[in-house]
Parts: structure tokens; C-alpha cells; sequence
């Protein structure tokens, strides 16, 4: 039995490295064809990119919807718009040891900063880019609840947390009737990194989705996000290679599985790992810079895999 084919909206456009290494007219293009496709979620965050800006310090994303959505009228109606506060560098070179973190007053600056970076009264998703441990969650999500009762956030999520503190996050925000976290944003991928291991680019103790992250996930009824889904392009291309955390013999049963899906499809891999997360209700986010990239992962989340092909690709290794 196939199941019947995702929307395109189950597609997010990450807008990572807008108006740094990818240029107004790239980036652009890129939100115009996102969104004549039928995609809706695009995905940013107050620090992006501080790690390749002229400046040291983030904003520059913000500031490329922010002129997408004033040269688009009409188009804020159209898309919804996530972005992420707490990692922000305090100053050029002080990441990782001195951000703006989650204490009451860092979370209201550093909203209203992406507000005015991006022209816009309210964002449809706020998260919380990585934990803060030197300040209390209930602290934060007080802060929280005073974005989502003034009207500039609809809801809250978290990044890079532990299922322990989005449980007392949640707790808290249920005992002050305000909106609680009901989305996660977490590295996944097909391949498994070895135990002990993180992929490249991960800083986070807790940033790769687990069993229980993902169970806690399932029961409680939160949306789960998937960031770097792709490997950033190694299952396709030729001139990557696949992460050697990745590299162990479950994961080279995985790779001959998603191989033999993929013919099925008439696929790529990286297509088969998309469609693969929406197929199990995670929603991928595509960071590509180019047009073709685009289209190919909205092709791949309208796929439907079958029940056994999904059934497959879950196999333990």
C-alpha cells in the first residue's frame, strides 16, 4: 500500500546562509520558486551566518527576508517564517563562550531585533536555538509567554535541548496557562553516527535526534524539524564524502537499503532520505543554494513510500 503523496509544505526552506555566501538575487530566486511551488515554512535565525559575515555577528538572513518580504507585497500572508534567538555571538569572536543565551531580557531583545530585521509584526514559530543551563527554563519561558500573549510569536519550539528540560519547559508553561513547546528542531539524517560520536557541525550534547527525544516527541504530540537532512549533499555527490562518523557495517546495510528504495522510486538517495523523513512525520529543512536542489527535494516530499519500503528503511542494522 503507497500512502498518499506529503504536501509541499512539508518541505522547510532553510535560510541559513542568506546574504552571506548565497547573494540577494540567489536567495531570492530561491524563496520566489519555494513558494510557487507550494512551500510555506521558511527557516532563519538571529545569529545567521555570524561564522561567514563581514561583521562576526548574525542578522544577515533576517535581513534578506526582510527585503524578499518588502519587494513581495502580499507575500507575508503567504509563507510562515520560524526563527531562532539564544546563539547569537555577544560580540564578534566570543561564540560559543559568550552569547546572548535565554535569560527573560535576551529572549524580548533578540526578538524584537529579528522583528525589525525582517519588517514584521509577529514570526509563526520562535525557537530556542541551543539550552541555556546558567538560566533557569521557567525563567525562559516566562519570557516566552509574554511574546505569545502580546501576539509576536503563535507558537514556540526548541532546538538542541535535552527531552528533560522541554518536559520541564512544558511543565512550567502548563502551570502559567501559557503556550507551551510543541516543536523540536534536531540534526537527523538516514545514516546512524557511531555511539559516542556527532556529526560534523554539531556543538550540541543533545542536537542529534534520539529514540527518546523522538518518543517524547510522538506522545506529547510535537512536530519534529530536521536539520542537515542531506548530509549536506554527500549521498548524491560525488566529490562528498559521507562523514566517517557515519562509517560502520549497520550503516553500510542502511546504504544498500536506501539504494534499493531509491531504484524503486526511480529516486536519488538524497530524494529517498526526504521523502523517508516525511514519511515517518519529521519535517526536513533544505538548506541548498541552488534552483535545482530546490526542486529536486520538492519533488522528493511528494513521494509516497509504501508501507513495506518504509518498513525497510527502519530496519535495525
Amino acid at each position: 500500500m503507497t500512502n498518499a503523496a506529503p504536501p509541499a509544505s512539508a518541505l522547510v526552506l532553510g535560510a541559513m546562509m542568506f546574504g552571506t555566501t548565497i547573494d540577494d538575487d540567489t536567495s531570492f530566486a530561491l524563496l520566489d520558486q519555494f513558494v510557487a511551488r507550494g512551500g510555506a515554512w521558511i527557516d532563519t535565525a538571529d545569529c545567521y551566518s555570524f561564522w561567514a559575515s563581514d561583521t562576526g555577528l548574525g542578522g544577515d538572513s533576517e535581513r534578506v527576508i526582510g527585503r524578499w518580504l518588502a519587494a513581495r507585497p502580499g507575500m507575508r500572508e503567504r509563507v510562515k517564517i520560524a526563527t531562532k534567538l539564544g546563539a547569537e555571538p555577544l560580540w564578534a569572536g566570543s561564540w560559543p563562550n559568550r552569547r546572548a543565551g535565554l535569560s527573560r531580557r535576551a529572549v524580548a531583545d533578540a526578538l524584537a531585533g529579528s522583528l525589525e530585521r525582517m519588517g514584521i509584526e509577529s514570526v509563526d514559530l520562535l525557537w530556542l536555538h541551543q539550552e541555556d543551563r546558567s538560566i533557569p527554563i521557567e525563567e525562559t519561558v516566562d519570557a516566552l509567554a509574554e511574546i505569545t500573549g502580546a501576539g509576536r510569536a503563535a507558537r514556540v519550539g526548541a532546538s538542541n535541548h535535552p527531552a528533560w528540560r522541554i518536559e520541564r519547559a512544558r511543565a512550567h508553561a502548563a502551570s502559567i496557562g501559557s503556550t507551551p513547546i510543541d516543536a523540536l528542531q534536531l540534526n537527523s539524517t538516514y545514516l546512524r553516527v557511531r555511539p559516542g560520536t556527532r556529526p560534523p557541525g554539531v556543538e550540541h550534547a543533545f542536537g542529534v535526534l534520539s529514540d527518546e527525544q523522538r518518543d517524547y516527541a510522538d506522545v506529547h504530540g510535537l512536530e519534529v524539524w530536521a536539520y542537515t537532512p542531506l548530509l549536506s549533499g554527500a549521498y548524491d555527490n560525488p566529490e562528498k564524502e559521507i562523514p566517517e562518523v557515519y562509517d560502520h557495517p549497520g550503516n553500510r546495510r542502511r546504504l544498500a537499503e536506501l539504494d534499493a528504495v531509491a531504484a524503486e522510486l526511480g529516486a536519488t538517495r538524497g530524494q529517498t532520505v526526504l521523502a523517508w523523513h516525511v514519511a515517518r512525520g519529521v519535517r526536513p529543512i533544505l538548506g541548498g543554494s541552488k534552483l535545482e536542489q530546490l526542486d529536486a527535494a520538492m519533488d522528493a516530499v511528494r513521494i509516497g513510500l509504501t508501507a513495506d519500503q518504509v518498513a525497510r528503511l527502519d530496519r535495525p542494522a
